[in-house]
């Protein structure tokens, strides 16, 4: 069972669980109301959030979507709150609205290439056989960017896109110098191949570097970065971007060059990342 997990009296969040895809969820206490990043992947994630958070008599009061996926979204009926997401987000929502989501419907989207058959799976594992399935709109819409004002601290949210989904937010606590990014540095899966784009990746990279944070959260990731981690990690996708294009794709040569820049073997993570890049390459 994932645990709550305490950063300061402003901050908390419950781990991922990567078995039934459930991404991070997070909770920012400001002194007039509780924010909520992200919905869960189902009512029961959702509520072992809720159930948790009151351990520390803690009430979320709005909640804010970092993008459309499903693991991110089926739990906001249970949450049952005003939401905040961009318009990109909202139709997104909408859409899904519109599917069926048991064995039979989910099966032939993956067939079709439309559905990802890890996000299938996973659904059937976290949803069980009696699935239902219903997202609220969100309340709250916003173009580019929003600023709520919590009461002692603040939080800016941003759409800032990316290859893994175009309608990706980022959500910044000035106070906290903490930076939730979603998932919006990990690769597009709803494609033929799982990939990144040189250009994508290089506006985004730019653009999450422009906040000053100190510690940073990847929805998948099993705990937040420090900075040092997280420039490590940026340094991983930059040269790799640079290396795909200087070596035109060419996956051997980009590792040749990947393990003498930094000077040790790559691990099967490097090499994931590069591939991405590869197949992203054209």
């Amino acid at each position: 069972m994932q645990t709550l997990q305490k950063l300061s009296n402003r901050l908390f969040y419950l781990p991922p669980y990567q078995k039934t895809d459930r991404p991070i969820l997070a909770a920012v206490v400001g002194d007039e109301q509780t924010l909520l990043i992200d919905a869960g992947n189902s009512s029961n994630h959702a509520k072992q959030f809720k159930e948790q958070l009151t351990s520390y008599h803690i009430t979320g009061s709005i909640l804010a979507l970092t993008h459309w996926h499903w693991d991110h979204v089926f739990g906001l009926s249970e949450m049952d709150m005003t939401s905040i997401a961009n318009f990109m987000t909202f139709d997104k929502v909408k859409e899904m609205q519109e599917l069926s989501w048991e064995d039979k419907e989910l099966d032939e989207r993956v067939e079709a290439g439309i559905e990802i058959p890890f996000c299938a799976d996973a659904i059937k594992l976290e949803l069980g056989s009696k699935r239902e399935v219903i997202i609220p709109n969100p309340t709250i819409l916003f173009e580019k960017q929003i600023t709520l004002k919590l009461g002692g601290v603040s939080c800016i949210i941003e759409h800032v896109g990316g290859d893994h989904s175009s309608d990706s937010n980022l959500l910044y606590i000035p106070e906290e110098k903490a930076l939730f990014l979603g998932d919006c540095l990990y690769a597009n899966m709803y494609a033929e191949k799982w990939h990144y784009t040189i250009e994508k990746m290089t506006k985004l990279l730019e653009k999450i570097e422009g906040y000053d944070a100190e510690i940073y959260f990847l929805s998948h990731h099993p705990a937040p970065l420090t900075k040092d981690e997280f420039a490590s990690f940026v340094s991983l996708l930059k040269k790799s971007a640079i290396l795909t294009k200087k070596h035109k794709g060419e996956i051997e040569e980009i590792a040749t060059e990947m393990s003498s820049y930094f000077q040790h073997e790559l691990t099967k993570d490097d090499l994931e990342i590069i591939g991405y890049f590869v197949n992203g390459y054209a």
